[in-house]
Order: C-alpha cells, then structure tokens, then sequence
C-alpha cells in the first residue's frame, strides 16, 4: 500500500508504516483498539487509519520505532485459524489461496500434535507405496494374535469360503471399531 506494508501467520498482522526520516517515539501517535487502528505524528492527519477487516486482541499489541523511519505493529489475531483477506475493510483484498504458511518444524509442535502428524505423514508414504496404513498393519497385527490365541477361529477361516483356493483369509478379515468383534 501507499503508506504500509502488512503481511501475516495465522496468529499475528504485522504492519510497517512509514514515517519522515528522524522521528522520535514521542512525536508518534499510535492507538490500537480491538478494531481498528490510527498510526502518524502527533497534531497532524493520521498516516494510516481503519477498521481493521477483522478483531485483534487490543491488549496483546505493540509498536516500536524502526531506524526512526518506520513503525512496525505487531498485532494479534483473535480468530487465529484464518488468512485477513485484507488489513482494513473496504481496501484492495489479496488472493489467500496462494498464501503459503512457513513450515513448521516437527520438534517445534506439542508431543501429541507431533505424534499426529507423524503418522498422517507414514500413512501417506505407505498408501503411495501401496502398502498397508498403521491402522491396518495395527489391525492385522491384532487378528493375527487372535488367530494364535484361538486355533479353532484360524481353522474355521481356513477352511471357509473366502479363502478358496488359498485366497481370502485373514486378508479379507478386519477388525470393527470399538476392537468387539471381527468380519469379513
């Protein structure tokens, strides 16, 4: 924009606003509300002023002073699952689909979040590979143990229509959820 630059994370709007060459922190006047924001020199027409398009968390912003020329505000977001289309409503709206979110890395998540995304990730290697999920490799592991434990039940398999001709068996065997029972 003329006067600003903003860019975004899901959880923050940073703005960096312009300001003449040498200004001192207190010749600014900045004023941040849940909604909106105002950004220029004391006694003068704001720099930059509006509605931002979406709420922020007043009391969880902050400004500073940059090579005394620019203001950068760090704003946070109070709906932080979403890309703001725009910094201010009723201005120029940028395309959010070719927004590309930095990559996190796995060390930095949560254990359960880390364990999560470990598994949709060797998941998805196993089924390009045509191989079995962790699911189904858990499941087979299980009706494998249950066809140990009871002889008669891999017996009866064994010799059941499903498995003619050598085909079937416990192949064609899953577990249902809840683990109560199994069916072909």
């Amino acid at each position: 924009m003329e006067n600003y630059t903003w860019g975004q994370t899901l959880q923050d709007v940073t703005i960096n606003v312009t300001v003449p060459l040498g200004t001192k922190s207190r010749f600014l006047a900045v004023d941040i509300k849940n909604n909106s924001i105002k950004v220029g020199l004391k006694n003068q027409p704001p720099i930059v002023e509006g509605e931002l398009l979406e709420p922020v968390k007043g009391d969880e912003c902050f400004w500073s002073l940059e090579d005394q020329k620019q203001v950068t505000i760090l704003m946070t977001k109070r709906n932080q699952s979403d890309w703001w289309k725009s910094l201010f409503k009723n201005s120029p709206e940028i395309d959010t689909q070719k927004a590309e979110p930095e990559p996190s890395r796995l060390s930095e998540l949560d254990l359960e979040t880390r364990s999560a995304v470990e598994k949709m990730m060797f998941d998805q290697k196993q089924k390009q590979k045509g191989l079995p999920t962790s699911d189904e490799i858990q499941n087979q592991d299980q009706i494998k143990k249950i066809m140990e434990e009871n002889p008669e039940i891999a017996k009866h398999f064994a010799n059941s229509p499903a498995n003619a001709g050598g085909k079937g068996g416990m192949s064609n065997i899953r577990m249902m959820s809840g683990g109560g029972g199994m069916m072909r």
